[in-house]
């Protein structure tokens, strides 16, 4: 078989959309002809991932913006990414109850029957924030959550799985609150795939949160239909690998659905790395049933990321990111993954992580350490640190403040996590004086995406929109897709690129 003239066919195999056939020479033909060498089909978007997902949630792509942080996952982004077919996820951690309430009311209201998420993450540190805000979400109707950064099932996410169960005429359960969990280790997949742990599910009745009914039913549900194997990536994380974490879960997902025989497979996503058209084709060929995007959503106009801070990020490499101590989850030693491009946080985090492990008390800090925490780190007297954080926790969890008062070591953490929490505040607000001190959660794939878009359109981030870029990387996964099969039938040599750039905005417009 002759080689075909690359050049004829390598733009045609760049619209996704057509089927070609292709005969020898690499020229276009029709079926039936006796000198075709290959057929290479149209792929859509719109069939990447899992069907029953993309319909269980009225979704036209199988694409999810995860939630972040403090709101920078904001209620506009929810409405783009819903507005073009996909799902956005509304980043309800360390935001007041009050203030979630309120954004998932006017998410509602804007987007009418379409579908979003709200972010529930774990607080270990604050149990009582986990109850109202699931007390929220079930007064305002939000049916679907993401639980993130649970080390294990608490009753708060038991109850707001279990409310509403009922049972079919034809025997069928129906589950009105769907959980997505975002996960990056197999034990706490299993814990998500299995049905809730009866002991937990006793604990929700006792209280008063569910019926009989719902708790007799319990049995029958896991806990989380769909699951995100979050890979390396922005904030929370465990730094897994991608190309072992993800298809160890599709496994775990294949066994469990057998093993307590629910009438509907459990499906898994994929999370952490996917910033290119690449790493979505990645997942989406090793059998992700969504594709869940974040650190490349903050650099985007929707972002509650500061614009300063948005600029930071559309500047970021892919080794411009590092680890640091987790504020919600400090003294368990939870890990966080940051930029520390432009930024100081990091080290500055790690110092006081350090400090927390050597010391038992604020008065045990040598004396340069503490001048160092006072003049560069805090810019402020430990003393005033300490009042501040105790006025807050007087109005917020009285109950912490009486456990720190008794207890040195919990005091030093909670004016440790004063910093850690204010860095990220500081990023959002885009506070100049405390730049050097701004906290951006942030992974790898950022630095991939801003490597893929560089001298285009979308290299400065006002020019970047969270719908586009969805966009952009469906149309990229769609155009490997033909690239890969073209070469695999012989159509193009192996020394082409499968490579493609972005869509200038008005073939976008065009294709998404």
């Amino acid at each position: 078989m002759s080689t075909p003239q690359t050049s004829n066919i390598l733009p045609l195999l760049c619209d996704p959309r057509e089927t070609l056939h292709i005969k020898s020479g690499g020229e276009l033909s029709v079926p039936g002809d006796p000198n075709l060498v290959g057929i290479i089909p149209p792929v859509a978007p719109g069939n990447f991932g899992s069907k029953a997902f993309r319909k269980e949630f009225n979704l036209r792509y199988a694409y999810v913006g995860g939630a972040m942080v403090g709101g920078i996952s904001s209620a506009a982004m929810c409405v783009a990414l819903a507005d073009m077919g996909g799902l956005g996820v509304f980043g309800s951690s360390g935001l007041h109850p009050s203030a979630v309430e309120d954004a998932v009311v006017r998410i509602r209201e804007e987007l009418g029957d379409l579908t979003f998420g709200a972010c529930l993450i774990h607080s270990p540190q604050d149990p009582s924030w986990e109850e109202r805000v699931v007390e929220v979400y079930l007064d305002r109707g939000v049916t679907l959550v993401e639980a993130s950064a649970f080390m294990q099932i608490t009753p708060s996410l038991v109850r707001y799985r279990l409310k509403g169960l009922a049972t079919n005429p034809d025997g069928s359960i129906t589950a009105p609150n769907r959980v997505i969990a975002k996960v990056s280790r197999l034990e706490l997949a299993k814990r998500f795939f299995s049905p809730p742990p009866p002991k937990i599910v006793q604990e929700a009745l006792n209280r008063g949160w569910i019926t009989d009914r719902e708790a007799s039913l319990a049995p029958f549900v896991p806990m989380a239909q769909d699951l995100t194997a979050e890979a390396d990536s922005g904030g929370h994380t465990d730094f897994r690998p991608a190309l072992t974490l993800w298809p160890s879960a599709l496994r775990l997902a294949d066994e469990l659905t057998v093993r307590h025989d629910y009438p509907q497979p459990l499906r898994v996503g994929a999370a952490g790395g996917i910033g290119t058209p690449a790493a979505l084709l990645a997942a989406q060929d090793l059998g992700a049933a969504y594709f869940v995007t974040g650190s490349i959503n903050q650099s985007c106009v929707e972002s509650g990321l500061s614009e300063s801070g948005r600029a930071l990020l559309a500047k970021a490499s892919q080794t411009d990111v590092s680890p640091a101590p987790a504020a919600d989850m400090f003294e368990l030693g939870s890990k966080v993954q940051v930029l520390k491009y432009g930024t100081l946080f990091g080290p500055r985090a790690i110092k006081l992580a350090e400090l927390y492990r050597q010391n038992q008390r604020l008065e045990d800090l040598p004396p340069e350490e503490v001048k160092n925490l006072e003049e560069k780190i805090f810019r402020k007297p430990i003393g005033q640190i300490w009042e501040e954080t105790a006025e807050f926790f007087q109005k917020r969890d009285p109950a912490t403040l009486e456990k720190a008062r008794a207890n040195p070591k919990l005091q030093m953490a909670l004016v440790f996590r004063w910093y850690l929490g204010q860095a990220s505040r500081w990023a959002i607000e885009g506070l100049a004086d405390r730049r050097s001190d701004w906290c951006v959660f942030c992974g790898p794939s950022l630095g991939a995406f801003n490597e893929w878009v560089a001298g285009t359109h979308y290299e400065a981030p006002a020019n970047r929109r969270v719908a586009d870029l969805a966009g952009l990387l469906l149309h990229g996964a769609c155009v490997l897709k033909r690239l890969s099969l073209a070469r695999d039938l012989g159509l193009i040599p192996d020394d082409v690129s499968l490579c493609p750039g972005p869509l200038d905005p008005g073939e976008l417009a065009s294709f998404v």
